[in-house]
Parts: structure tokens; C-alpha cells; sequence
């Protein structure tokens, strides 16, 4: 029983942070245009993070993507730029969209 309740609190503590950053994407307005696992006007999560995986300068890239704006690699909507969103705060959001798979 006592294992349990760790196994419990892990995953609950591991779901914790994936929540939160899911949190942190509806409350700058991200799921406007992005869901997890769909396209809507721009590329579901799942689909960044399958693009991304294994690049060495991807989470900086989208970082700076984020807050900028871009264009061109997702079709010909371009993505507006969020200067609501900080550095930090776009580095967070990044981390989780990358862990999406």
C-alpha cells in the first residue's frame, strides 16, 4: 500500500509541471492557435515536437519564435509575435510543446 501511495505521488508531482505549462500556453493565448494533438490554424504541439526532435538549437529557435513571430514553415500563415510572452516564460513553453509526443 505504502508503494502506492509514492507511485501515487510521482506521478501526480510529474503531472504537475505539464499542467502547469499547459496552463501557462491557454493563459498568453497559444491555444487560440495551437492544440495539443491537432492542427488549428497553426501546428498541433505533437507535430512541433516530432519536427524538432533531435536539434541541438530547436528550443532556442522556437524561443525566439515565439516572441518574434515567423514565417514560412508551417504553410503560409505566419505566426504573430507574442511580446506578452518573456524569455523565460517562452523557454517554459517550449520545453513542454518539445515534450509532446
Amino acid at each position: 500500500m505504502k508503494h502506492l501511495l509514492i507511485a501515487a505521488a510521482l506521478s501526480a508531482g510529474a503531472m504537475a509541471p505539464a499542467m502547469a505549462d499547459q496552463a501557462l500556453a491557454q493563459s498568453k493565448n497559444c491555444m487560440a492557435c495551437h492544440a495539443v494533438d491537432k492542427k488549428l490554424v497553426g501546428p498541433s504541439y505533437k507535430e512541433v515536437a516530432t519536427k524538432y526532435a533531435g536539434q541541438k538549437d530547436a528550443a532556442d529557435k522556437l524561443a525566439a519564435k515565439i516572441v518574434k513571430g515567423g514565417s514560412g514553415v508551417w504553410g503560409p500563415v505566419p505566426m504573430p509575435a507574442n511580446p506578452q510572452v518573456s524569455e523565460a516564460e517562452a523557454k517554459k513553453l517550449v520545453a513542454w510543446v518539445l515534450s509532446q509526443k
